[in-house]
């Protein structure tokens, strides 16, 4: 949701993946974003083409699998794949491999340190580069929340004991924005 938005926020046009009507409505009429497939509307590979006529410049990735099959091939040159977890490959998935391999057998590189290679660039927040950067950035998306400019959704549950069922319902996509445990 957040990467979304700070897309719309900078003026990009932006494509969602959700699962499930209620998801993409929320994130179209909620969030502002452009367009939102539906991954579990089945042939994902032909809506993403659909929603992404000139293919894909950023891609957010934190799913890997299905989803990650789909956007490779819309993947321009010179794209740019912030890494940020790969939930499909969670709790023993079937996929053959994580998506770092995966993209790295499609000729997609990480580069670091500002490298190109092949036309992509991966890169890190963690990289010392960023550090001094992030209490600017904690300030400004402060500022977009205030405004209600950065929404943000959260399924709450109450109590340590519902951890378990909390994620296992995150790894199942039964869960609506952050999963949260409220303990006391």
């Amino acid at each position: 949701q957040v990467v979304g938005q700070l897309a719309k926020i900078r003026g990009c046009r932006v494509v969602g993946i959700a699962g499930g009507p209620r998801k993409c409505a929320f994130c179209t009429d909620e969030l502002g974003f452009d367009v939102c497939v539906d991954y579990k509307a089945g042939n994902l590979p032909e809506a993403l083409k659909a929603a992404c006529p000139r293919g894909i410049d950023v891609y957010f990735e934190n799913v890997g699998g299905d989803v990650l099959e789909a956007v490779i091939p819309l993947l321009n040159s010179g794209c740019r794949v912030p890494l940020c977890g790969f939930i499909s490959q969670y709790n023993g998935a079937t996929t053959p491999l994580n998506p770092l391999k995966r993209l790295r057998q499609v000729g997609l590189n990480p580069m670091g340190k500002e490298g190109r290679k092949d036309g992509f660039r991966f890169f890190f927040w963690a990289e010392p580069k960023f550090l001094p950067r992030l209490g600017a950035a904690a300030r400004e998306m402060s500022g977009w929340i205030k405004e209600g400019k950065l929404k943000y959704k959260e399924s709450i549950t109450q109590g340590l004991e519902s951890a378990p069922d909390a994620f296992i319902g995150l790894l199942r996509g039964e869960n609506f924005g952050k999963t949260l445990i409220q303990v006391s």
